[in-house]
Order: structure tokens, then sequence, then C-alpha cells
């Protein structure tokens, strides 16, 4: 059986996407050519490769059999176009990361828009959600997470630590009473994130607090910052993010001092890929100067 690697490629994209449309905005391709092209395919299997799911299209086994197969002959053709490209000149081509929000909004952009002045000619995508990725689907070429995973055939790489506090705004802490133990924090309003959202332990911070409830909750670390700018309530944020927050001032830093790390997660199979470690060297290099640099400031 011929396959070839434009239908797998339709493949991967509605595997990734989860969706007919979805696919076809990656591709350029008209959503009924997509639906079409993987009839076709399905059918030169003699089985379905995806179920219509509430969600969008779901991998059906033959689809999970067939998605290992088809991610390595991506990967083949990457390779393929790397050795003959050469890797001396500046990074080409785009490279996606998946972050969660808060080092997607304070830490990252600064770092990749670095790496872009140095390599004009590369697309650089960053994904900025409070989720896990999943690097078997290719969501993402590489992803920064705060915990490493245990699972799957990846690498992990530690970035740096970073450090977080509890921190709130000037303006609320002249307006309520002084905090001086974590006991007076049974008094204040407390930002922080919903607790059957935390999608990773790590960031279970408010635990270590002994707090119970929090009053002002997101998923979103950006939305939580904005909220104790504002003078909403008492937080806890992460140093880096500080300096590009006005007002705010950290609160029982003898109580409450928090250490976290970023770890850099990728496939196994790119480790062949010179240009994705090029790429990652110049990214973690960053990071950590980055996050050393805005601590500083705090």
């Amino acid at each position: 059986m011929g396959t070839q690697w434009d239908d797998l490629k339709i493949f991967l994209a509605v595997a990734r996407r989860e969706s007919l449309s979805g696919a076809g905005r990656v591709l350029k391709v008209d959503p009924a050519t997509v639906g079409r092209r993987v009839a076709r395919l399905e059918a030169s299997y003699g089985a379905p490769l995806f179920a219509k799911s509430p969600t969008g299209y779901a991998l059906t086994d033959a689809g999970q059999r067939l998605i290992a197969h088809a991610v390595r002959v991506e990967q083949a053709m990457e390779d393929a176009t790397e050795e003959m490209m050469g890797t001396t000149g500046g990074l080409t081509g785009q490279i996606r990361i998946g972050a969660p929000d808060g080092s997607a909004n304070f830490l990252l952009p600064q770092v990749l828009e670095r790496i872009s002045d140095d390599n004009p000619d590369l697309d650089i995508q960053l994904v900025a959600l409070p989720r896990v990725f999943n690097l078997t689907r290719r969501e993402a070429d590489m992803v920064v997470a705060v915990s490493p995973p245990t699972a799957g055939r990846l690498t992990v790489q530690k970035v740096t630590d970073y450090k977080l506090h509890l921190a709130a705004s000037e303006e609320y802490l002249a307006k309520y009473p002084p905090i001086t133990s974590l006991d007076d924090l049974k008094g204040h309003r407390i930002v922080g994130y919903i607790p059957d959202m935390i999608f990773d332990k790590e960031l279970d911070y408010l635990s270590e607090t002994g707090v119970e409830r929090v009053n002002l909750a997101s998923n979103s670390v950006s939305v939580q910052i904005n909220w104790v700018r504002h003078g909403s309530g008492i937080g806890i944020m992460h140093d880096f993010a500080m300096p590009w927050t006005n007002g705010l001032r950290k609160i029982l830093t003898d109580e409450v001092s928090l250490t976290r790390s970023f770890y850099l997660v990728r496939h196994a199979d790119d480790r062949r890929l010179e240009r994705l470690n090029r790429f990652a060297t110049a990214l973690v290099d960053g990071m950590r100067h980055e996050v050393a640099r805005l601590e500083a400031l705090t």
C-alpha cells in the first residue's frame, strides 16, 4: 500500500487539532478536502482512524497505532531537510513552544525576542495555556514545564529554579489591617488558583500557607497578578513577574518563601535534530539569565 506523506501530514494535523477545520487552518486547505483525504486514508487502511466525539475528532485504536509511525515519518522528513540545508547559519523554519501562562507572559517573551533577533528567518510560536501539553501528538516542539514528566518517550532538562512570595499592592496594604503573621491572612481577601483546575501539584502554592479559602480564583496566573496589582487581594506571585507590575510589595517573606523549577521537555526522537538542539540551548541559557536578572530587581 502506497501511503503518501501528504496524507500522513493531514492525518497528523487532524490528530493534533482534533477537528477538520483546525487542521485545514494549519495546512491552508479547505476542511472538506481534509475530510476527503482522511476518508481516503481510512479506506486504504480498512479501519477508521478517528471517532467523532463531543470535543472533536478523537483517535481510534487504529489511529493511535498509526500516529507513532506518522510522527517517525515526519521526523525523517525534518532530518532530511535539516541535513540538506546545513546547520551553520541562522535557524529557519518554525518552532512552537508550549508554556504555562506565568512564564509565557512575564519571562519567555523577552527571551524569545532575543532568539528571534539572532535568527531573523526563524518563526517562533509560543502557546500559553495552563495545562499539560501532549508532545506525542506534537502539539509543540518543546514544552516549558513546572515538574518533570514521568511517562512517555521524552527528554527532560532542568532549566532553573525560581522563587515565589506572598505579595500585595501598596494600596491594599494601606487600606486593610497590618499583616505580621500567617494568622493575619484569615482576615484578608486571598487570590489564587481555582482548586480543581490546578493542573500540576507544584502550582498548589497556598496549601503551604494554611489558607483554606480563595476568595478570588482563576486558572490564569496573569489574571491573579492583575487582581493583586489592582488591590483586590493578597496572592502568591513569581518574583520574576514583580518587576513588570507597579506598586507591589512582598509580605511575610520569612514565613513564606517558595522555590519551584522550570524544566524543558522534548520528544526523545528530537535529540538528533541539530536545529532543535541549538534552539533549546539558546532557550535554556536565555531563561536562566532572565530569571536571575528579574529576581535581582525585586
